[in-house]
């Protein structure tokens, strides 16, 4: 055999891990179902593009998610990868926000208090006991034409 130089062997493949099971282990979700269900939803974005709960990530991708009712998408980018869930301050440490997300949610919740409280907006839906009674009471009094005689025609 020469002593011929080798090609450069192709650089290894950084590890990735689903997509579902970092959000679930960064403690974004409670469960791996509801990380899926909202990544199926389009609430999450990696790298600005729809993703599937299978899609892997990797150190250094960008993900942006929204969480329960807040209107404010979080951007984070992802620092490490864990295959377990473990204590909030060791999964706080597998992601950074970034400054802009962080002041998004800042004036999110600066605003929150000012904002119509969907229980007064409600226009529809099962009466209350006063309502009931105003009902009652209005027809009690409403005639109807159809309700008296018509003279024995």
């Amino acid at each position: 055999m020469s002593s011929k130089s080798r090609p450069p062997a192709p650089p290894a493949p950084t590890p990735g891990q689903r997509l579902d099971k970092w959000l679930w282990a960064a403690r974004f979700f409670k469960t791996r179902t509801l990380a899926g269900d909202e990544i199926e939803r389009g609430r999450v974005l990696v790298n600005a593009q729809h993703a599937k709960p299978s899609r892997e990530v990797r150190p250094g991708d960008r993900l942006s998610l929204r969480q329960g009712n807040s209107p404010v998408a979080r951007e984070v980018q992802v620092l490490g990868l864990s295959e377990a869930r473990g204590p909030a301050p060791q999964a706080q440490r597998l992601y950074a926000e970034t400054p802009e997300s962080l002041a998004a949610q800042a004036e999110w919740q600066a605003r929150r208090p000012y904002a119509v409280d969907p229980a007064v907006a409600m226009e529809q839906g099962r009466p209350t006991k006063s309502d009931r009674r105003q009902l009652v009471e209005w027809q009690r009094w409403s005639a109807s034409l159809d309700d008296g005689d018509d003279g024995g025609a």
